[in-house]
């Protein structure tokens, strides 16, 4: 069985016709736009259905789930009808699982969070970065670097949500769905990829009871599309900041930045149908062969930012990294987690 990744990610929104124009501005593909509802796509095939939020087609928030915006479900793509009913005959032993009429299957995860299923022909998509020169290297003789004229975002490469319990979260997601553990930023979230992509993570929980959670509970942080290289990612950052889309969140204010875990280069702006919209590049890309490992949380999160966030300003990082191939930490945070509710 194979899930390939995010294969829609359907949002409800106060303003319809400005998270339209945000999409637009973001590089997203139009394919649809009705009075109700604007659905865009990138190369891959993965969609962003944007819906108004009082729409009835919207699973409920749950009780537990912050009332903001956001994504309101998360339709993962799976490779063969077979391995669809295979998933769906699963989950259906202990709750309610829905069908819609092409055979799409909705349902809860147990931490509330409403997730879809889909038989999804996801499209190969060709990138073509341009060749790096360094001193002593040169991979680009009598050569330009391409001349872009906007950001054209080809994958989801993952979303992230707040949790009460990622470990949790994360488990419901590895035994019932085959997503594989990927990396553990340590009293802060895990990072899991779906196990048909080599995406270094297809979706990370992140604890809600973090400061950049909206009301300490569980809800949508950002989505993170991914482009070809920092070229790309910053002509995207460049046009929106022209087109008066902002980045001052605490949890976008940082510009161009560089993780360690995944490596990869993001931008984040803020996103008028909730959380962050991010630009995505150089990110690692996994297998099975990958051994999952545990970080201390500021060493992995940020190798270098343009505009440090104050939490990062410090020279005083652990560079603190562990192999971690059996989940351990996890087991570790569990218990640490129960002992903080139990008091």
């Amino acid at each position: 069985m194979a899930i390939l990744g995010v294969e829609s990610a359907i949002f409800g929104v106060a303003d319809l016709e400005l998270c339209t124009r945000f999409w637009d501005d973001f590089g997203l593909v139009p394919v649809a736009r009705t009075k109700d509802e604007s659905v865009f796509e990138v190369a891959s095939g993965s969609r962003v259905v944007v819906m108004r939020s009082n729409d009835p087609r919207l699973p409920p928030t749950a009780a537990n789930w912050s009332d903001g915006l956001g994504i309101r479900e998360t339709i993962l793509g799976v490779d063969t009808p077979q391995a669809l009913e295979a998933l769906v005959e699963g989950l259906s032993r202990d709750r309610e699982v829905r069908r819609d009429p092409d055979g799409t299957a909705h349902f809860r995860a147990d931490d509330g969070m409403p997730v879809g299923l889909r038989v999804w022909k996801k499209r190969p998509v060709v990138s073509i970065p341009d060749r790096v020169n360094s001193p002593g290297r040169i991979e680009r003789l009598n050569q330009h670097r391409q001349w872009r004229t906007r950001a054209r975002p080809k994958t989801i490469n993952h979303v992230v949500f707040f949790s009460e319990d990622y470990v949790a979260s994360f488990q419901f997601f590895r035994d019932r769905l085959g997503f594989r553990y990927t990396d553990h930023s340590r009293g802060v979230g895990v990072f899991a990829r779906a196990d048909g992509t080599n995406e270094h993570h297809s979706i990370f929980w992140v604890d809600c009871k973090l400061p950049v959670a909206p009301g300490n509970k569980p809800g949508f942080m950002h989505m993170a599309f991914g482009v070809d290289d920092i070229d790309e990612l910053m002509l995207g950052a460049n046009i929106m900041e022209r087109r008066g889309w902002k980045n001052t969140s605490h949890n976008s204010s940082g510009g161009l930045s560089r993780h360690r875990i995944s490596s990869a280069l993001y931008y984040y702006v803020d996103c008028p149908a909730g959380g962050e919209a991010e630009y995505h590049a150089d990110t690692d890309y996994l297998d099975d062969n990958w051994v999952p490992r545990v970080w201390e949380f500021k060493f992995g999160s940020l190798l270098w930012a343009h505009k440090v966030p104050p939490i990062f300003q410090t020279d005083a990082v652990s560079w603190d990294t562990k192999l971690d191939p059996h989940g351990a930490s996890l087991e570790e945070q569990r218990h640490v987690m129960q002992a903080i509710r139990g008091k």
